[in-house]
């Protein structure tokens, strides 16, 4: 597995003379955060039962299918991967929280940044299609959405944020296959990421402020984001305006919103 994956597959320089087309051992065992002794004599059995979330992190590393991370399980643990976590449900009372926030952008993400809910502010903000199809996950968006990438004036903060959010949310659910796959896709696809995943940044992103560019003129707002008290993963993100010219330009924004999908139907 070691001689299929290429360094420059995953972000490692391809210097020096090689034996083999793929990964030296040292590579692997950096790639999935273990020692390369430990990971030498993983090679040859002679660990006893290693844990599931370093075997994920190896599999990783070699870029297994999910076919091959099963099979590695069960050579090593004798049995599966734990499946990941199914998002749960928006509470009904933080549903009603997201409505009453009719003034303020309001929306929920999991640990996978997945958008599980938002109010007509929100969408007012970041627009209609705002939490389906390729706007469902605000990770994804961040970095593999140009428009967005151009909007965000602050963008390498916001950024470097999630990243670190990310490696927390990893130690947290380290079973989670579907987040797994995330920073997979994003480690694929976003010289960026790939880096600042590598230097092994862990940030929370709690509070701040960010800049959007828009028609109406750069908007400027605070975000607070607030977890939940439960083993969900969820967060309440709320966005509010800093100053009177911002409060005027997301007043504007959600007017129009309001009135939009208030008109009735035609015909």
């Amino acid at each position: 597995m070691r001689n299929r994956v290429r360094p420059e597959e995953v972000g490692l320089p391809c210097s020096g003379h090689r034996r083999t087309p793929g990964l030296r051992r040292q590579e692997v065992a950096e790639l999935a955060a273990v020692s390369i002794d430990w990971y030498i004599r993983l090679e040859q059995g002679r660990v006893g039962v290693p844990g599931s979330a370093v075997l994920d992190g190896i599999a990783d590393a070699l870029r297994l299918t999910s076919a091959e991370r099963t099979h590695l399980h069960l050579i090593a643990r004798g049995e599966a991967p734990p499946q990941a976590r199914r998002p749960a449900a928006v509470r009904p009372s933080l549903r009603v929280i997201l409505d009453g926030l009719a003034a303020l952008p309001g929306y929920v993400v999991d640990h996978r940044f997945e958008v599980l809910a938002h109010n007509e502010a929100a969408a007012a903000l970041f627009g209609d299609d705002f939490g389906t199809g390729p706007a469902a996950n605000t990770a994804r968006l961040l970095f593999l959405d140009p428009a967005v990438r151009r909007s965000h004036v602050n963008w390498e903060q916001i950024a470097r944020e999630t990243v670190g959010n990310l490696r927390v949310n990893l130690a947290r659910y380290p079973g989670d296959t579907g987040l797994r796959a995330l920073i997979d896709e994003l480690n694929s696809a976003s010289a960026e990421f790939a880096a600042w995943w590598r230097d092994h940044t862990v940030r929370e992103r709690a509070h701040g402020t960010k800049t959007i560019r828009l028609p109406q003129g750069d908007l400027t707002v605070a975000y607070d984001n607030f977890a939940a008290q439960d083993d969900s993963g969820q967060t309440l993100a709320v966005v509010t305006p800093v100053d009177e010219a911002a409060a005027r330009i997301l007043d504007s924004l959600i007017a129009v919103r309001l009135a939009t999908v208030r008109l009735p139907a035609a015909g």
